[in-house]
């Protein structure tokens, strides 16, 4: 019986311990949204609409991987931290942005993020990419361990540019 008992308070702890209050899981309307880690919400491309649920969803920072350039009609810096947000941004344009440089930066951001934090880019791929190699260069994990963390982040294309710079290793020239 005591044993049953260890068993159901383990399953409670385990079960309780998969959410966070107020911090959301998805936010439906931001494209490709998903929780890939506790206070972390990875998504595609911000559209004006989207900052306002951004917000009521509880998130308190967005870190934006895309450059200026991708959406020169919409101020996301302005309408973020108008909707009382912190906001920074770390332009990754493709693959020869996936250096070692960025990836330390990436860790950075994330270690001073306000939580809960969105990440995103325009699909999610690049904030994948850039928690993949997080994962291995500054969390030890495996190349495989590494992509599956990319993948939960939003990792798809880039995965052979990523793969290419884990067996390269971080200090390789270019990476």
């Amino acid at each position: 019986m005591k044993s049953l008992h260890i068993a159901v308070l383990v399953a409670a702890l385990a079960a309780a311990g998969c959410t966070t209050p107020g911090v959301p899981t998805a936010l439906p309307a931001v494209a490709h949204a998903t929780s890939p880690a506790p206070g972390i919400v990875s998504a595609g491309r911000l559209v004006p609409a989207d900052v306002d649920e951004v917000r009521t969803a509880g998130i308190r920072q967005v870190i934006d991987l895309t450059p200026d350039a991708e959406t020169p009609d919409f101020d996301e810096a302005a309408a973020v931290q108008a909707a009382g947000l912190e906001y920074a941004n770390l332009p990754l344009a493709g693959p020869s942005d996936l250096t070692r440089e960025n990836v330390l930066a990436f860790d950075q951001l994330l270690r001073d993020a306000e939580r809960p934090v969105l990440v995103h880019c325009g699909s999610g791929n690049r904030v994948g990419a850039m928690a993949a190699l997080r994962a291995a260069w500054v969390e030890g994990q495996s190349p495989d361990d590494a992509i599956a963390t990319g993948k939960a982040w939003g990792l798809t294309s880039l995965e052979d540019a990523v793969r290419e710079r884990l067996e390269a290793g971080p200090g390789a020239t270019g990476h």
